[in-house]
């Protein structure tokens, strides 16, 4: 397996790391409940479970998690208050269907959707406080892993162009700090997996995307093979504890663990957990490289949806004439009132739905109530300027700062 290929350069492979730590995985992550959705992919997730076991009992693979699967299919409706999208969405904990899950650990929890396609990490802290880890903070992980292993063999990274495609939805938090900390490229890409995807092929040698329900993955490059190819050459001979050709042996293994032609949950959830194991985090250190801005989703309903456009990214209403000069009013207003100066500045976006007459809006401020305040605007706005059908929206009220 090209995971347990990858969890050997932490353990048995390299011995001692590079930096003279020895790898060993944390307490809170020796468990990962896997939330199957009550979909087919949690049939597919007990044959890693015995497959696992095998090679735990060989000794050839240190550092395997051990997994409980939980939700399989007839054991609850498909989707339903469980899986990934449901976790996402709500910011709850999926509800445990499974008669046999008694006394599971939380500390380490992951959902698929019930064709596993998407995947979303959370956990349960000591006060019992639920966290979520979405797609946003999945691209982080895996964007920062993949530069950081690039550029032990190329310290100036200008042989490889990497980068992460986001959508409009993407936490403003996660953006800035891969561009501010990872140091990456970002592209902003229309909402949808086909158009994240091109923008991915199109722009980068290693382009990740992760939309923030959790769908998505890593496409490599001609030139990413053409880099591991010149690097497996200059370091032959080189002892295998040495920092670069650890580099290169988790490098090469990537695009086989990856699956790059559609979102997979399974091989997305082996690629996160080996990652975490290879830094030795365990989900609150990942949760608390960022804190993501409060956001509101809504929408306005309207007689006519095709009288708004939006630009390429839908990043900004193009028509009609006056609704983005009217929104870019209503942020400024809120960056006032939150007296921002450093750090991600409020913002709300609205584009047309492609299913309905109605209009999406989508806010975020550096508090709830700031989020709740500015949807609300942009409805308001959207209501009156877009033909807005029905009584005026109603203000958000919310009492979390």
């Amino acid at each position: 397996l090209s995971y347990a290929s990858l969890l050997r350069t932490g353990g048995l492979d390299a011995g001692t790391a590079a930096d003279g730590r020895q790898y060993s995985r944390r307490d809170t992550m020796k468990t990962l409940l896997i939330d199957g959705a009550c979909g087919i992919g949690a049939l597919k997730i007990d044959k890693f479970r015995r497959l696992f076991g095998r090679l735990g009992a060989e000794g050839c693979t240190p550092g395997l998690p051990n997994l409980h699967t939980v939700n399989f299919p007839g054991d609850g409706p498909l989707n339903e208050n469980c899986g990934a999208e449901f976790v996402q969405k709500q910011q709850l904990p999926p509800k445990v269907y499974s008669s046999t899950a008694t006394k599971v650990s939380k500390q380490y929890v992951t959902s698929f959707d019930g064709d596993a396609d998407r995947v979303v990490f959370h956990y349960e802290d000591a006060d019992g406080r639920f966290h979520l880890l979405d797609g946003d903070k999945i691209a982080v992980l895996v964007s920062s892993f993949i530069q950081e292993e690039l550029r032990c063999i190329d310290p100036e990274g200008q042989a490889v162009n990497c980068g992460v495609v986001q959508t409009a939805y993407a936490n403003g938090s996660s953006t800035l700090y891969l561009k501010n900390v990872v140091k990456t490229n970002v592209v902003i890409a229309k909402t949808g997996v086909k158009f994240v995807h091109a923008a991915a092929h199109h722009n980068f040698d290693v382009g990740v995307y992760f939309e923030a329900n959790g769908h998505g993955t890593v496409l490599f490059g001609p030139k990413f093979y053409d880099f591991i190819a010149k690097a497996d050459a200059h370091l032959r001979g080189t002892p295998r504890y040495d920092r670069a050709n650890i580099a290169l042996r988790r490098l090469r293994v990537l695009p086989s663990l990856v699956n790059q032609s559609v979102g997979d949950a399974m091989s997305d959830m082996l690629l996160v957990d080996a990652i975490l194991y290879l830094k030795g985090w365990d989900l609150s250190v990942w949760a608390n490289l960022y804190s993501d801005m409060p956001s509101k989703q809504a929408k306005v309903k309207v007689a006519d949806r095709t009288m708004i456009s939006t630009n390429d990214n839908e990043t900004e209403a193009t028509a009609p004439a006056a609704l983005q000069t009217a929104l870019q009013a209503a942020m400024d207003a809120m960056a006032a009132l939150e007296n921002i100066k450093d750090g991600p500045k409020p913002r709300c976006f609205v584009r047309p739905s492609g299913t309905e007459d109605a209009v999406r809006v989508y806010a975020e401020a550096n508090s709830q109530n700031g989020a709740d305040s500015l949807a609300s605007e942009a409805m308001m706005l959207v209501h009156k300027l877009c033909r807005g059908v029905g009584a005026p929206p109603q203000p958000f009220i919310s009492n979390r700062l």
